[in-house]
């Protein structure tokens, strides 16, 4: 499954977050794939698209770094695969 993740850095400090990637990487659980990322500097948000068989890794996932980001994981599909199956 494919998922739209939408991090908002806390206070709109990206600081934090780009420190502790730059220490740990991205700390994702077997099973999670990161595949591209956007950043907003204005609204101190990041888009990812990731990929993981449920949302329930991603939970795992989000909880290594609730405490500098709050997320919304959004379950997306591809527009091909959406108009083939519409």
């Amino acid at each position: 499954m494919l998922f739209m993740v939408i991090e908002h850095f806390k206070n709109g400090d990206p600081a934090p977050v780009g420190e502790r990637f730059q220490s740990s990487g991205r700390m994702l659980p077997e099973g999670v794939t990161y595949l591209a990322s956007w950043v907003d500097p204005a609204q101190g948000r990041c888009f990812q698209v990731m990929e993981a068989p449920d949302a329930e890794l991603l939970r795992l996932w989000a909880s290594r770094w609730d405490d500098l980001v709050d997320f919304e994981v959004i379950p997306v599909v591809t527009s091909s695969e959406f108009w083939t199956h519409y």
